[in-house]
């Protein structure tokens, strides 16, 4: 049940279709993903509002070891149910909050897409797996503070305080 049809979401009550997920994304290594999403027509639109928690298995950029990242966003996004491109013909620039998925007058909506593009958008830039990683050298917490003999005679100085 990945694709739901924007003709489900119209016969809706209230033209809020509620979609549970929890599955693997099986582009992505490791990667599970629980999310709760609600679709709700708006005439012309379709916005899809939820949550997203999970994890994925990443690749330290410094020590190279697979690790496990935590996922827990929100989603909120608009689709855009027939063409847009004869409404914005001309460059336009897109302010926060304006971007809307096309969907070129398709008749559903894809939410395991989408959730694989929210997923690869929520990644970190620099893939650390902990603020101790040292690069896959095991060193003492001594030997990773440089040592800088200059500063050796701060360490007999005595302080007289006034009382």
């Amino acid at each position: 049940m990945h694709k739901i049809l924007i003709d489900d979401i119209e016969r809706e009550a209230d033209k809020t279709l509620h979609i549970d997920f929890d599955e693997e994304i099986k582009e992505l290594e490791g990667c599970r993903v629980e999310a709760e999403i609600d679709l709700k027509s708006l005439g012309g639109f379709i916005e899809a509002k939820g949550h997203v928690n999970g994890t994925i298995k990443l690749e330290c950029d410094r020590c190279l070891s697979k690790f496990d990242y935590d996922l827990d966003f929100d989603i909120d996004e608009m689709f855009a149910k027939n063409s847009l491109y004869d409404e914005y013909a001309q460059e336009v620039e897109l302010q926060s909050g304006q971007f809307i998925t096309d969907l070129n007058g398709e008749k559903e909506i894809d939410i395991y897409d989408l959730l694989y593009q929210s997923v690869i958008l929520q990644l970190p830039n620099k893939k650390v797996c902990g603020i101790n990683c040292n690069e896959g050298l095991f060193v003492s917490d001594e030997e990773m503070q440089p040592h800088d003999s200059r500063m050796d005679i701060f360490k007999n100085i005595q302080i007289e305080t006034n009382k």
